[in-house]
Formats: C-alpha cells, structure tokens, sequence
C-alpha cells in the first residue's frame, strides 16, 4: 500500500524535542557509563568545558565537581553568567557568550549547543549564577522551566554552579564509573596548570602540564630518554619513546581530549619525522621512528573545526584568524624547538637515535615472518569459520549505529554458538578461540604474526599498523565463569595488554557478564549476577522457586542469551588509570610463580568455589 506524503507528514521540532529525539547528534553514543565517551560522561565534560572557558580567560581557579548517586554538581568561581540571561544561555538554542569573540577567545564550546544539550537530557537540571552579591536560579525537567524565582541578595564568591541529574529514559541503567572520571578531571589539570579542581573532595592539580601527564601515564623506568617538554604560543608538546609496541597519542584542542586526533596529530606525526630525518641526515622509515612512541600534543585554536559535537576529532586545517595551516604551524615549532633541543642535549639524541636503530632492526627481522602470515591470514579470511562478522563498523565513518559495533571474543563451539545465534548480526560479531590461547608474556610481536589464532585475530580487529582503522568499537572478553574462564580471560587480556595497549588505554576492551543463576517460579523469571542478587530474587519470588546455576555460556539458550547482549547487556570495563604500571601488572599476574602471586590466585579460587557450589 502506497504512504501518502502530506502537509500532516512535515513536523516542526522544538530545541527539547530534537534533542531528545536525536541525541546522537549532540552527545554522540547514550551508552551505560561503561565506557569514557559515553553520553552521560559528555555531559558531565560539556559543563566543565564552561569553566575551563572561564580558567583560560583569567577568571576563577578552582573548580568544584560532586557526583553521589545519579547527581552532578559543578561549580566554577568565574565571572557568573549575567543575571538576566540566566534562563537564555541554557535554555535558548544558539544563545552564549562565545559568539563573541571580545568575551571568549580559544574557547572549547562554540556552537551554544551544550548546556542546552545537557538541560533537555536531563531529569532535572538547575543552574545558579552568582554575580557582585546577588544570585539568579532556574530549574528545569527535561529541558521545560520549571521553576523561575525572582534574583536574590547572596554572600557567595562570584561563579555559575550547574546541578543536573541524567534522565533515565534516555541513559537506561546508567552509572559513573569512578576511574572514567578520574581520567577526563586529570586531563583538565594537565591541559591546565595551575587550575585546582575538586572532585569530591579530592585535589586535581598540575604544574608542569603536559610533562606530568606522560610521568604519570608511563613508566618512567622504561623511557629510553627523559621526557622532551616543549612549550610556545598555543602549543604545548612532550614526548619520550619506551618499549612498548605501536604509538601511543594524547592530544588535546583548546583543552578538549580529541581521543580520536585530527590534523594537529598528523602534522605532528609528520613534522616529527621531518625533524628527526633532518637532524639525523638519513632517510629513516616512518615506522622505525614513531614505534615505541609516547607523545602528548596540545594546540589552542580560534574557532575551532570538529568533526561531530563531542570534539573527539578536530577537522580544521587552519589556525583562525590567521589563516595559517596547523600543518605548517606544528611542523615550524617543532622543526626550531626540537632540532634545538636534541642540538644541547647530546645523550638523548643518542638514546633516540639508539631507539630508531633498533626498531629498524626488529622490523627487517620480522619483514619475512609478517608477509608469510598475512598471506596465511588472507587466504583464511575467505573462509575464515573463526570470524563470524557483522555488517557495519567503526572503520566506515559514517552512520551512529557504527559506535554500537561489538565483536565478542569466546572460546568453545557451544558458548560461540549462544552468542551468534542470538546475536544482532548489523552490530555484533564474534571470533571463536580454539581453547586457551597462548601466555605470550615477555614474548616478542613475531609470535603475533607465528601463531594463527593471534595473526587472524588482529586481522579481523584490523588492528596490525594502528587502532585508527579499528573495525569494532567495543572488544568483549566472553568466557564461562569458572576457572579455566578466568585463565583464558587473563591470557587474551595480556595479549592486548603486550602488543595493542593503546586498545586498551582507549577504553575499547570490556568482559562480558552474564547471569551465575536464573531464579524462577511459574509467573516472573529473575536473571542473577552474583549470590546477593540470587537471595534479592529468593525474596521476591519465595523460597519454592526453582534455582538454575548457569556454568558455562554454552548453557545458556540463544533465546536467553539475546537478552544479555541487547539493551541490557553489562560490561565491565578494562581500565588503565594514570598509575596503572602495564609492566609490573603483566609480570605479577603472568610472570613466575611468586608467593604473592599464589596468594592472589587461592584467595580468589575460594571465591569461585563457594559460588560454585551454591
């Protein structure tokens, strides 16, 4: 039957209703809290951006932020929003003050979209100025005032502070992970020395920027020369190289994360090779003098160009108003700064040079090795019964679902049957282990390219040069609760944790959790996740009611599990904080048999015990 298309089929959206209909165009992904750029956490960033707007512009030094429960409270000691436009700026849609270029310069938030975002997404939403003595409040319901009570006479400090609780209509089983936010406080600080921020009472401060994130974020005993901190007019660098595998990148733009980059981290990229080809005088692969690296980079721009409204990738080519190319911008600064720099500190550029030597040499040995397996790979990829694949991906750049793309990683005919025939087969993929894959601690990347199961694994994560052309955004670790589940967990953790821990440090690695026990009787059905969730449903449903213990996912009906890896799936995810020492992690948990180490594996066996004989 023919759909008429009519006047009665063309709608006019307010600013509340398109927001709430299409969040994805202003948040990117809802998500659960489980990983860093999910919506609640965008939220959360685009309040602070505000008060960082206001830091940078010479007002206030401290920022206050309290998240119990569900709530956020964010108050900054600025100039306050002007008392009578208190209402417009987080309710009128393109309304601010950064549209004035007098008020704000370099600022993160341009577009006058964010707080109006973080209002209609929001249960409740209250905002407070706070301008010489008097005070001006309003409180909203997704994005509707509710309550708009006349200025008042107050002794606080100047400032603005915004409340807000996310609505769970649209954020279903949302919950703030600690260490997420601990990260995105951390990198305010460090794009912002001398800003001191309070995050439930605890103190966030740098004084030397970007040199302290890499202390912080590396090991230091494993830098092959001390970190290079190179500082000018709206750009600040600091780079070392270590032993690890691949690049490793934190850049910012005016203060924003770009965790996906942009044209100021390809014209470091270059200009660094540029730079070290210059100073060295020979033609060094690209590859030999970026692997290994740890590097920081951060750029202050005028109106700013990124790629969607959470700023995750910074599109502009120009520095405005300028007009100067970021390409040749970094390029001239690092060119002078850092030829300078290696000319007065001898034994780091022998140490650099030393670096790029031996990463020539691990290449030529491997060349043969890598091109025997990819030809391997390649021709088991046309019938790869490893791999079963899903129709988008991260990779295609286009389209919100490619954020929702998930490959399980299971092991065992019966768990990777579950999953992929209760599986979304758009989104979700899954790559089947044969048995427990190999400890490849302390072992080189030839084993990558030697071992089949490895070598097809990267290949279908597309993940062998970088993870810039990673082809799912969520890597879930599915085993069976038990102990040869946690063993396998454990060794393709130190996999990625050995080879790909940019992988890991960018939030895409998660483990899978599934029910321990379904409670029943003949009218409700309770999924359990744990023995406390087990007695709760006991309660509930009463003593009588039937009581499964699910051992393996293979247990576990494709009808059931489409319920597990829907909605409501739970991750849990991996995290490397700044003081996550990789090395020292790998080697307690992988490395020899210590008595510590045995103590670690009999308190938490007993654990598993007792849930197994339940």
């Amino acid at each position: 039957m023919e759909v008429k298309y009519t006047e009665e089929n063309i709608r006019s959206l307010d600013w509340r209703e398109h927001i709430r209909m299409r969040p994805g165009m202003y948040i990117g992904k809802l998500g659960s809290g489980s990983s860093p750029d999910d919506g609640i956490y965008v939220l959360v960033k685009e309040v602070i951006d505000n008060c960082i707007d206001e830091y940078m512009m010479g007002h206030g030094t401290k920022i206050e932020v309290t998240i119990s429960d569900e709530k956020v409270i964010v108050r900054d000691y600025g100039r306050g929003i002007p008392l009578g436009k208190v209402v417009d700026c987080v309710a009128k849609i393109n309304t601010g003050g950064k549209y004035d270029s007098k008020a704000f310069q370099k600022s993160v938030g341009l577009n006058g979209v964010g707080t109006k975002a973080v209002n209609a997404l929001s249960s409740y939403f209250c905002v407070r100025s706070i301008r010489d003595g008097k005070e001006k409040m309003a409180e909203f319901h997704r994005g509707q005032l509710i309550s708009d009570p006349p200025k008042t006479k107050t002794t606080e400090a100047n400032g603005t502070q915004i409340t807000f609780i996310p609505d769970n209509e649209i954020f279903k089983n949302f919950r703030f992970i600690p260490e997420h936010l601990d990260g995105l406080l951390w990198n305010y600080a460090y794009l912002n020395a001398g800003l001191s921020i309070l995050f439930n009472g605890e103190k966030y401060h740098s004084k030397k920027g970007l040199f302290d994130l890499l202390t912080k974020k590396t090991e230091v005993e494993t830098h092959r020369y001390p970190i290079i901190h190179l500082q000018g007019d709206d750009i600040e660098i600091a780079m070392t190289h270590g032993s690890h595998y691949g690049e490793q990148y934190y850049t910012f733009v005016n203060g924003q994360y770009t965790t996906q980059g942009g044209t100021h981290l390809s014209a470091f990229r270059e200009a660094l090779l540029k730079t070290v080809r210059d100073f060295y005088k020979k033609d060094f692969d690209p590859s030999d003098v970026r692997q290994a690296i740890t590097a920081a980079v951060s750029i202050r721009v005028q109106d700013p160009v990124f790629e969607s409204q959470t700023k995750t990738k910074l599109g502009s080519l120009t520095i405005a108003p300028k007009g100067a190319s970021i390409r040749v911008f970094v390029n001239d600064f690092l060119k002078k700064r850092l030829d300078d720099y290696l000319h007065k500190n001898k034994e780091t550029a022998d140490s650099l040079l030393k670096r790029i030597m031996q990463s020539e040499r691990e290449r030529k040995e491997m060349a043969g090795i890598r091109k025997l397996a990819n030809q391997r790979a390649k021709k088991a990829n046309l019938h790869n019964k490893k791999l079963r694949d899903c129709k988008v991906h991260l990779n295609n750049r286009r389209g919100d679902r490619r954020y929702d793309t998930t490959i399980f990683i299971t092991e065992g005919d019966s768990a990777s049957g579950s999953i992929t025939k209760a599986r979304d087969i758009q989104t979700q993929a899954v790559f089947s282990l044969r048995g427990k894959p190999l400890n490849c601690y302390n072992l080189t990347k030839k084993i990558v390219y030697q071992n089949e199961e490895f070598n097809l694994l990267q290949h279908a994560l597309n993940i062998e040069e970088s993870i810039e052309d990673l082809r799912y955004n969520n890597v879930v670790i599915a085993t069976d609760a038990d102990v040869d589940g946690m063993h396998i967990r454990l060794l393709i953790l130190t996999f990625f944790l050995q080879f790909f821990p940019e992988l890991v440090r960018n939030g895409h690695l998660y483990i899978l959790q599934t029910p321990l026990f379904r409670v029943r009787n003949k009218k409700q059905t309770i999924y359990c996740y744990s023995e406390s969730e087990k007695q709760q449903a006991l309660k509930k449903l009463g003593k009588q009611s039937e009581i499964t213990r699910f051992k393996g996912l293979g247990e576990i009906s494709p009808n059931e599990f489409s319920r597990f890896i829907g909605e409501d799936m739970r991750l849990e995810p991996v995290i490397l904080n700044h003081n996550t020492p990789v090395d020292k992690t790998l080697d307690y948990y992988m490395g020899k048999n210590t008595p510590n180490r045995q103590r670690f594996i009999i308190d938490n066996l007993k654990v598993e015990k007792d849930v197994a004989n339940v």
